[in-house]
């Protein structure tokens, strides 16, 4: 075994065990909570460790995808380690999971990898807080809202500007064709939630409409009385 994929073996296996002494110790904190609160939280931290590393690795801002199809850094390499059951979430992690896998076999596509991470991982701290708030009982309420809007300005940004860029440059790169298989299939699944997402946000705030078009009934008819 090369001195390079030693390295990345013991990368993943610290990774893993210090991933789950935190969850371990966060169980500990919130005991009273549910398994899926303190998934959230341990969830949360990785991805915000995701993104500040991925941006810690880009080696020249003005073009930070660069280099293209080439082989990793030792910064890039980290930033990749740190990187429900329905049909479309499987399907993304197994994309993710065979492209990172590619990458590391193929020795290339360092800069496009990171990149992708710092897009996938850029809203997901906000998408814990829109569940973390309802567990802690600020479901339905302005704060909830703001938290559903912020991750949807952040995912579409992020997912339909950044991601079809991303995938542009991985295409017409000398990049191996399974990758650029997993890129079309992950721009693929975050269409797919975009269109959910739009749903969601149109919903919660024809919802929040109607609760204010009530309240506003309700104070005009208690004037009347």
């Amino acid at each position: 075994m090369a001195m390079e994929e030693y390295d990345a073996v013991n990368q993943i296996v610290l990774g893993v065990i210090s991933w789950t002494t935190l969850f371990l110790f966060i169980r500990k904190i919130f005991s009273k909570r549910s398994f899926g609160f303190c998934t959230r939280i341990v969830s949360t931290i990785h991805a915000i460790s995701a993104v500040i590393l991925a941006s810690l690795s880009v080696q020249d801002w003005s073009c930070p995808v660069c280099p293209l199809a080439s082989a990793s850094s030792p910064k890039q390499a980290c930033a990749k380690q740190i990187g429900g059951s329905s049909f479309d979430n499987s399907f993304h992690h197994l994309v993710c999971i065979v492209g990172i896998a590619a990458g590391f076999a193929f020795g290339k596509c360092g800069s496009e990898q990171v990149a992708t991470l710092f897009i996938l991982e850029s809203s997901t701290p906000f998408l814990h807080a829109r569940e973390l708030l309802k567990e802690l009982g600020y479901r339905d309420t302005n704060l909830n809202l703001a938290a559903d809007i912020t991750f949807a300005l952040i995912f579409s940004v992020a997912r339909m500007v950044g991601g079809p860029y991303l995938l542009f440059v991985t295409l017409t790169t000398n990049n191996p064709i399974l990758i650029k298989v997993m890129a079309v299939g992950l721009q693929l699944v975050s269409a797919f939630w975009f269109y959910k997402i739009v749903k969601m946000v149109k919903y919660k705030l024809t919802k929040t409409r109607e609760k204010v078009g009530l309240a506003s009934t309700s104070l005009q008819n208690q004037k009347l009385d």
